[in-house]
């Protein structure tokens, strides 16, 4: 029995298929590309490195991937473990490609079609019985670097051994979530989710609704992506959504709800016709017009200026389908057609509820919404409405879908009895830790967990994860706490993002009332408190995933170590706001960058490096990308999967435990005045070229002085908390000035930076 993928193939050069390949470099698996057009896979390989988002985690991934052709390359695959199939979605041109597949690979080779439609009994159908063995599904959802679902469909044939070999895999290098989806048409996701677009654009024209005003009512509030039913639209491709509806419509039997939703939409079609298929193409539903962004009336097709819609300001899911009627028609359908799914499409509600959240972004899976809601109370509304009930929603009568019994959260199965819900094997989640457990300590804004082994884990909780004086002093009582019977602090939650950093809404307020001590108070804070953690008798390990910025980011570099998860954004962003870092994210880019291998010596070039990064705001695109540019250091680690973070980290932690002892105090050599007046000149450079405003010159000499050393020589050689010192000192000067408030409001209010 094979037991690891060494070598991957994936046979198809096009977006997904590229993409796909892209995805195995990145777990740092060396990967044959293979394409019908000679120089296909070599031309979509550097087509990959300008894309953005970037399907390469680093440029280091792409040298893992061997272009080559299917007429002279295909003998190759003798040599692969895994070959993915990745082509047009057309049954005869599969079919004959499995079977030149099958001529060179060697037996136990595994083969699996990335299809979206097309089940897997048509697949293989005529294909010899040793290629049915070795033959799965493994639909991936785009783009493949970010989606973090894989829906595994295997037959009645398929070696189990070899399946779990696929699924344990990509659970582990891939960082997929792995779903058993049945061999039926669509899969789960796609054929829940395609239900739920398609009927959502239907009732908007329905009833006469703007595309912004359906958008409002299907994102915020169901915990829905943001973009809504039209956005999501415009994001897959419009193009799309005709093949897959066919593909549905020509499997599905006539009796499914599906044949309700899949009418013909002449708007939809014409605007394919002229080239606004999304984001991809001109625009779709909504564009970029000249005046700003525009939305397609979807009576007359003309574009017209966005309008402001609100969302319904209720978080009673129960009030909103009563209230609207659009949401009503849309998620009433679409949660009883979940319903009838089981045991269709997934044998459980669990595997139908994690194909949504991670194929389609939804934050609660249907069950978990019908469970907001009421089952009782939904199958009565369709009752009323005369619309079908599936039986799984007469099976939760009176009770629920999900419940929690003895510290275990267990599911409703169709036969009425729950079942627990099981972790793979190595993941550890906070959640279920919060089941059986109450935190040692907690405030308003972070609490600290006790996750055995001597392992404390601190916990953001605050908005957005940002810190401010709260959770600052929770941190505080942590690293006070650990040595008293715990041998290892880790830093990490399970919030959308690690941390956006330092609360920007507190600081605004402080200025606005002129609270300048209370500013200063806080930069001390966390300075003392960060500094405290990185001296701490016992190593702290960050695990960082998504934004981890400014004051996130600041954490990680005081941390004894980081095991990252591969989707981290790490960066000192603070210049895009009109400030410096202040919580020593200057000193210890510094250090890092001077003890540098690649560093020439001297006192300019680490701070050269730093001044670049910092006064920038450059956020790493990826953790293997943080590496690069040290945020991350060569010995921290990465974890593909993000459901295996927290294991990870304290194991880490529980690494470093024996003989450990804390960094020694790091003394720097800096330019000093010298060089201060040469990053000064290079910003006023770049200002002449309109590449920086005249604000960004003013915050960029504050960050000059800092990197500089300050009034230095030479010779000297300041202390890290020499360093401390001028962060304060340029943070206080720069809160007080009018642009770096007005920099602040923007990104408040917008999401923006401003450029003034």
């Amino acid at each position: 029995m094979m037991e690891t993928i060494r070598k991957a193939a994936v046979i198809g050069a096009g977006t997904m298929g590229a993409a796909i390949a892209a995805q195995f470099a990145n777990a740092g698996v060396p990967v044959l590309l293979l394409d019908i057009v000679k120089d296909g896979a070599k031309n979509a390989i550097a087509k990959m490195l300008k894309t953005e988002p970037a399907p390469f985690m680093s440029k280091y991934a792409a040298k893992l991937v061997t272009p080559g052709n299917i007429e002279d390359d295909l003998s190759q695959l003798s040599s692969y473990d895994w070959v993915v199939e990745a082509i047009i979605e057309q049954l005869d041109l599969k079919q004959e490609i499995y079977r030149k597949i099958d001529a060179v690979r060697r037996p136990g080779t595994a083969v699996s079609s990335n299809t979206s439609t097309i089940p897997l009994a048509k697949l293989t159908e005529g294909m010899p019985e040793s290629f049915k063995r070795d033959f799965m599904i493994t639909h991936f959802f785009n783009p493949p670097r970010y989606m973090r679902l894989l829906e595994l469909v295997t037959g009645p044939k398929t070696d189990p051994s070899l399946a779990s070999t696929v699924a344990n895999f990509s659970d582990l290098m891939l960082g997929k979530s792995v779903v058993n989806a049945k061999d039926s048409p669509g899969f789960i996701a796609n054929r829940l989710g395609v239900f739920w677009l398609q009927t959502g654009v239907i009732e908007a024209m329905d009833q006469g609704l703007t595309v912004e005003e359906a958008d409002a009512i299907m994102g915020r509030p169901f915990g829905l992506p943001r973009t809504g039913v039209f956005g999501l639209i415009d994001l897959v491709g419009l193009d799309l959504m005709p093949h897959i509806n066919a593909s549905l419509a020509g499997s599905l039997p006539q009796a499914d709800a599906f044949h309700i939703a899949n009418r013909d939409l002449p708007l939809l079609k014409k605007m394919i016709e002229d080239g606004y298929t999304g984001r991809k193409g001109k625009g779709g539903f909504y564009r970029k017009g000249s005046k700003g962004r525009e939305a397609i009336d979807l009576v007359t097709g003309n574009y017209r200026p966005v309008q402001k819609s609100k969302a319904p300001e209720t978080r009673d899911l129960r009030t909103v389908l009563l209230e609207s009627d659009y949401a009503w028609r849309v998620m009433g359908q679409t949660l009883a057609y979940a319903a009838s799914l089981v045991p269709d499409a997934a044998e459980d509600i669990h595997a139908i509820d994690e194909a949504m959240r991670l194929g389609y972004n939804w934050k609660s899976g249907p069950f978990e919404l019908i469970d907001k809601i009421g089952a009782d109370w939904l199958a009565e509304k369709l009752a009323m409405e005369n619309l079908p009930v599936p039986a799984l929603l007469a099976t939760a009568k009176g009770t629920s879908f999900y419940r929690t019994e003895n510290g275990s959260r267990e599911y409703l199965g169709r036969d009425g009895a729950y079942y627990k819900l099981t972790r793979a094997q190595g993941v550890l989640m906070l959640e279920d830790i919060k089941l059986t457990s109450k935190a040692l300590l907690k405030n308003s804004s972070a609490a600290l967990w006790d996750i055995g082994d001597g392992v404390l884990c601190f916990e953001l909780t605050s908005k957005s994860n940002s810190w401010d004086q709260n959770n600052l002093e929770l941190l505080e009582r942590a690293i006070d706490l650990v040595p008293r019977g715990h041998q290892a602090l880790v830093i990490y939650n399970e919030g959308s993002h690690f941390s956006a950093g330092a609360n920007l809404g507190l600081a605004l307020f402080a200025a606005n009332i002129a609270a300048w001590g209370e500013i200063d108070k806080l930069v001390a804070t966390g300075q003392r408190i960060f500094k405290k953690l990185k001296y701490a008798p016992f190593p702290s390990v960050a695990a960082p995933f998504g934004m981890a910025l400014g004051g996130g980011c600041e954490i990680v570099l005081h941390s004894s170590a980081v095991q990252a998860h591969a989707e981290t954004y790490i960066g000192l962003v603070e210049c895009g706001v009109g400030l410096v870092p202040a919580w020593g994210g200057c000193s210890e880019m510094l250090a890092r960058w001077t003890t540098n291998k690649s560093m020439p010596h001297g006192p300019m070039p680490a701070a050269s490096k730093v001044f670049e990064t910092v006064s920038t705001a450059t956020v790493s695109k990826s953790a293997a990308n943080a590496k690069e540019l040290l945020f991350l250091r060569e010995t921290d680690g990465i974890t593909m999967n993000r459901y295996r973070l927290l294991a990870d980290a304290k194991a880490k932690a529980l690494s470093l435990v024996e003989n450990y002892t804390p960094p020694e105090p790091f003394t720097y050599q800096l330019p000093g005045e010298d060089g201060r007046v040469a990053f000064t000149m290079a910003v006023k450079d770049f200002r002449k070229k309109g590449l920086a405003t005249p604000y960004d010159e003013i915050v960029a000499g504050e960050l000059a002085t800092v990197l500089s050393g300050g009034q230095v020589d030479i010779i000297d050689r300041p202390s890290e908390q020499d360093i401390l010192t001028l962060e304060r000192a340029a943070f206080t000067r720069l809160i007080r000035k009018d642009g770096t408030l007005a920099r602040i409001e923007t990104m408040l209010t917008t999401g923006k930076p401003l450029r003034n």
